[in-house]
């Protein structure tokens, strides 16, 4: 995401520099990490001023800082932004109160610093501005639909469904947490489904990663075989583009999914989408309409909606496919992202100027 956001904003004909590539993130509270980075992100912030002003680096006229939260705070931007007097910018935010005591504190109280004087916040999930609102300005809060370069996805023809062999597709990291979470449904419901005789279908798993023995582990214990199922491993965009194109419905229960970039990338395709209703899935996929949307993990719905498609609601497969596609065209481009952003920015930039003239 952070690449389209680059091309957005050059689509709105802005020059981006990439003035700094800290990692912040420190994923187990470490409290020592934590103080080193803040330690570190200070000096850099400092470096960067001293390039400015003595114009060894062209000042901005904003600062933009993508992806802050608890686990990565931006060390760097508020520091120079206030300096500079220029605005500053998040995409992609989130807030979460529970953590203002305990090992992330010092990073929770940085973010929170950071939005609390943020010009302007752009959310790819209406779920995070919902916590974001106690401490951002409602003016200041902007929604940026999920985006990609749509026409790499995009499949010129689809082969008719066969009823007998309904073709599924997922494409998910292997990892501890949310996404084993996610394919534990997934293997259950296909599993359920196999017991009750429903084995019109066969599944194509993309991606890989360290939890990819116990993924597979998963489905095994189902009962299930190569005779419903294939794992593709980690495969390139192009191979990822054709097992999309070949597939008839994409399916994965999106537990505490942010906004699900694979999700947006299938209905590009033209294929519709049957998920978990969590997070920012809803501003991609719209229920009754590019695809179906079940309570996030509640195997009996998932189970139910994808039996419905299996079954009685296999002619809808297509028509929601193009809705899909249509709705990815439209909604979900980098040109559609250029529009808000650089509407929403040249706007800051302006006031910016006037209040400091």
């Amino acid at each position: 995401m952070a690449r389209m956001l680059v091309a957005a904003l050059e689509g709105a004909d802005m020059q981006v520099d990439i003035a700094a590539r800290l990692r912040s993130r420190v994923s187990d509270g470490n409290i020592l990490k934590q103080a080193r980075l803040a330690e570190l992100g200070t000096k850099l912030a400092a470096r960067l001023l001293r390039q400015y002003q003595t114009g060894f680096r062209p000042k901005p006229d904003i600062w933009f800082t993508y992806h802050l939260y608890y686990k990565a705070p931006d060390w760097i931007g508020p520091i120079v932004a206030n300096a500079l007097g220029i605005p500053y910018v998040v995409a992609e935010a989130s807030f979460a109160p529970k953590r203002a005591d305990g090992p992330w504190q010092q990073s929770h109280q940085a973010v929170e610093l950071a939005l609390r004087h943020a010009d302007a916040v752009f959310s790819l999930n209406r779920a995070d501005m919902e916590c974001l609102r106690p401490i951002c300005d409602a003016r200041k809060l902007h929604y940026l639909a999920p985006f990609t370069q749509i026409e790499n996805w995009q499949v010129a023809e689809r082969a008719d469904i066969d009823p007998a062999c309904v073709k599924l597709v997922t494409t998910a990291m292997m990892r501890d947490g949310d996404k084993m979470k996610s394919f534990e449904v997934l293997a259950s419901v296909l599993g359920r489904l196999k017991r009750e005789n429903v084995e019109n279908w066969h599944l194509t798993v993309i991606g890989d990663g360290p939890e990819r023995t116990s993924v597979e582990g998963l489905f095994t214990a189902q009962g299930i075989t190569t005779q419903n199922l294939c794992f593709a491993g980690l495969c390139s965009p192009d191979q990822t583009r054709k097992h999309l194109a070949s597939a008839d419905l994409f399916v994965w229960p999106a537990i505490n999914e942010a906004y699900g970039m694979a999700l947006l990338e299938a209905q590009a395709s033209g294929l519709p989408v049957l998920a978990g209703n969590t997070g920012g899935v809803p501003g991609v996929v719209s229920d009754q309409k590019t695809g179906w949307l079940v309570p996030v993990g509640d195997e009996d719905a998932f189970g139910a909606q994808l039996t419905r498609c299996l079954t009685d609601q296999i002619d809808t497969l297509r028509s929601f496919g193009r809705n899909a596609a249509a709705k990815a065209k439209q909604d979900h481009t980098i040109g559609a992202a250029s529009d808000v952003l650089g509407s929403e920015i040249r706007n800051i930039v302006a006031n910016a100027t006037v209040g400091g003239a």
